[in-house]
């Protein structure tokens, strides 16, 4: 992808900017230091959606966090609106949070169970002194499918995928232009799965908000994203188009992402685990021909949770 740093017209600004990212967590007691993002560079544009997808391990939400300032980023630089973001003090951090909100994966752990759902609506609100009205709680109850009266309910009486539309519906309530998406169907069976999906691409439709996806289902990235960022070990090895990614990879990793996505026909998902075992045997022989040491396309342990 060409770099644009140099642009002068604000307008072609990407919303995000990722140049050249590390992020290493520094050494403690008997741990090394433990370097998790390596040279990593993407941009998101207004309204888009990059996936980053990768195996646990491979950096993806470690990437999400430095973005959210909740990662020590060591090199490189984080712009939003052109103006970097990774070095900034918590105090202008706190005033960025108006531009770029997070969707966790579990809607279990991300929701205090004992406060209503009006007062999870409202917290981030009344921190940036904006009106925080039960008429405003109602729009963000809409937005996200749930019915007015949800309000007065506590966190623990919904479902998981009832729980993430409200984690999304606080999300939306500063009017983000960026949200950080992590895993947020990961945690979901199918059917909800697919409906929360089905949210996120109607309010970013409806309000022009740029995702970062982060997934280890190369099928749901292609499914979000227009563009699909492939991380091992740290580092981007495929960065395209989310179609062509999905149908055509190139990178041998990559290849063994699309051939580990579920497909719902059984009959076709035994098709699919022959052709992946064919595929780490056309690999090895590969690697046995090259004398390549070990296997370069596996995630390997970190000291640190890099996922």
């Amino acid at each position: 992808m060409p770099d644009t740093s140099d642009a002068a017209n604000t307008s072609t600004e990407p919303l995000l900017r990722v140049r050249d990212l590390e992020v290493a967590y520094p050494a403690r007691g008997f741990r090394k230091t433990a370097q998790i993002i390596r040279g990593v560079s993407f941009d998101v544009g207004r309204g888009e959606t990059l996936g980053l997808v990768g195996e646990s391990g491979s950096g993806k939400t470690t990437i999400g966090r430095a973005i959210l300032g909740l990662a020590p980023v060591t090199g490189g630089s984080i712009a939003f609106h052109g103006t970097r973001i990774d070095d900034l003090s918590r105090s202008r951090r706190r005033r960025l949070a108006q531009g770029i909100q997070v969707v966790f994966q579990d809607p279990y752990s991300s929701l205090n169970p004992s406060l209503t759902i009006e007062d999870i609506l409202t917290e981030p609100l009344r921190v940036r002194h904006a009106p925080a009205g039960r008429d405003t709680v109602a729009r963000l109850l809409d937005a996200v499918g749930l019915p007015s009266d949800a309000g007065s309910r506590l966190a623990r009486e919904f479902s998981g995928g009832q729980r993430q539309r409200i984690a999304i519906a606080r999300a939306l309530a500063l009017e983000p232009e960026l949200i950080i998406c992590d895993e947020p169907t990961s945690a979901l069976d199918m059917t909800t799965q697919s409906r929360v999906l089905d949210l996120l691409t109607e309010i970013q439709q409806r309000t022009g908000v740029a995702y970062v996806f982060i997934s280890h289902d190369l099928g749901v990235v292609r499914r979000m994203s227009d563009r699909t960022a492939v991380l091992l070990n740290g580092e981007i090895v495929e960065l395209d188009d989310a179609d062509t990614v999905a149908l055509h990879p190139e990178h041998p990793y990559t290849q063994r992402l699309q051939m580990a996505t579920p497909v719902p026909d059984p009959v076709a998902q035994e098709q699919r685990r022959a052709d992946r075992h064919r595929l780490l045997e056309a690999q090895r022989t590969l690697l046995e021909h090259t004398g390549a040491a070990g296997d370069p396309w596996t995630v390997e342990p970190a000291t640190t949770s890099a996922r």
